[in-house]
């Protein structure tokens, strides 16, 4: 996709049956020569691929910073789509298990099953850890990679999580704790002849959360580009380091907006997230729900019920009965930089780094490749 000819008045869809997130891994795991035209050609012919997922990092984001870049600036690159939402629980699991948010389910950050919200990244409910009541296997049973249980290079306090059980299923966890042991980490995969080896890093994602895209944004992708810069260096000839990303981001700050009292009257519950927040309707409901949500909101966020986001392919060319039934019945998707409130749906600190909606800034990430 090219990001000079993106209508940011419209929702930029993801390109399922192209360009996209949920398409890179397939090749990659099975035989990097069958890599589609739209993958950078350096990766056909590579004996061993490093598969690096950098939570968080945009190509705007890192097409306006491309001054101080080193290690990512070397690397071939192209902008490809995430899936919808643009956030890390349902872009995460398209990447792993190469199906559509439509196939594998998790169709958002917070997800409402058996009538009460899951979390997806904590795997909570109302009722605290969900993981026996609410199997994550169950939730998302296609296993990762194609079944090809390749080392996965993530933080160690990842393991035994909810959500990596969900959508890493039939990895073999590797662990780290610091960033330079995850370089370490990757380094040995290779060198003990791991055909595929993929990583995960969410640096970049949790300073765009808690500190916006400033200063310490900036920092941070400066301490990845070097670290990436290094890997380069180290990895033998013949070894492609291959990156992508979940999503990108928006500045949102303060510009929090509460669900006016006449749409909140209308609603059961709410799911999904600040920037992709879906309204599930009191009985009989939904059909009001949507004309007072978009009055009120239709400034700020395409509205937009359940019915359009599935015909439209938002969640990809068809939607399963199970995953159907995880959306609500309209969809607050924010066009302006703007956050929609959920008092239930609360973190550590206060997000100034937003995603989720389907504006440019958050559906376009890198896909970067460097043979070694």
């Amino acid at each position: 996709m090219d990001p000079a000819v993106v209508d940011s008045s419209r929702p930029v869809l993801p390109q399922y049956d192209g360009a996209c997130t949920v398409n890179v891994a397939r090749p990659l795991v099975e035989d990097p020569a069958s890599a589609p035209e739209w993958m950078p050609d350096a990766v056909r012919g590579a004996d061993q691929i490093v598969f690096l997922v950098l939570d968080g990092l945009g190509w705007t984001q890192m097409e306006s910073r491309r001054s101080f870049l080193r290690g990512l600036a070397v690397m071939e690159a192209a902008p490809i789509t995430t899936v919808a939402p643009t956030t890390t629980a349902t872009a995460l699991t398209s990447i792993s298990t190469g199906l559509t948010p439509g196939e594998h389910g998790v169709v958002g950050y917070r997800i409402l099953i058996d009538g009460d919200v899951l979390n997806v990244l904590r795997w909570s409910n109302s009722k605290g850890d969900a993981r026996e009541t609410i199997p994550p296997e169950v939730v998302q049973p296609a296993p990762a990679f194609e079944g090809h249980r390749p080392p996965s290079v993530t933080r160690a306090e990842f393991r035994d999580s909810g959500f990596t059980r969900a959508h890493m299923a039939g990895c073999r966890h590797v662990p780290y704790r610091m960033p330079s042991t995850l370089v370490a980490e990757i380094l040995r995969q290779v060198a003990a002849g791991e055909p595929f080896v993929h990583a995960y890093y969410d640096g970049i994602d949790k300073v765009a959360h808690e500190y916006g895209l400033g200063d310490a944004y900036d920092a941070e992708l400066v301490f990845v580009d070097r670290m990436v810069e290094f890997l380069i260096e180290s990895l033998p000839a013949g070894v492609a380091l291959v990156i992508t990303s979940d999503h990108g981001q928006v500045e949102v700050g303060d510009r929090v907006v509460p669900i006016a009292p006449e749409v909140g009257s209308l609603v059961a519950a709410q799911s999904g997230e600040a920037r992709f927040r879906w309204l599930h309707a009191v009985p009989g409901g939904a059909a009001e729900l949507l004309g007072v949500a978009r009055e009120r909101y239709g400034d700020l966020a395409w509205v937009v019920s359940r019915d359009q986001v599935v015909e439209e392919g938002w969640f990809g060319p068809k939607v399963l009965p199970l995953p159907a039934s995880r959306l609500g019945d309209v969809a607050l998707v924010a066009r302006e930089p703007v956050a929609f409130e959920d008092p239930a749906d609360t973190g550590p600190f206060h997000l100034i780094g937003r995603h989720g909606s389907l504006t440019p800034d958050e559906v376009l990430v890198p896909l970067l490749v460097a043979v070694g």
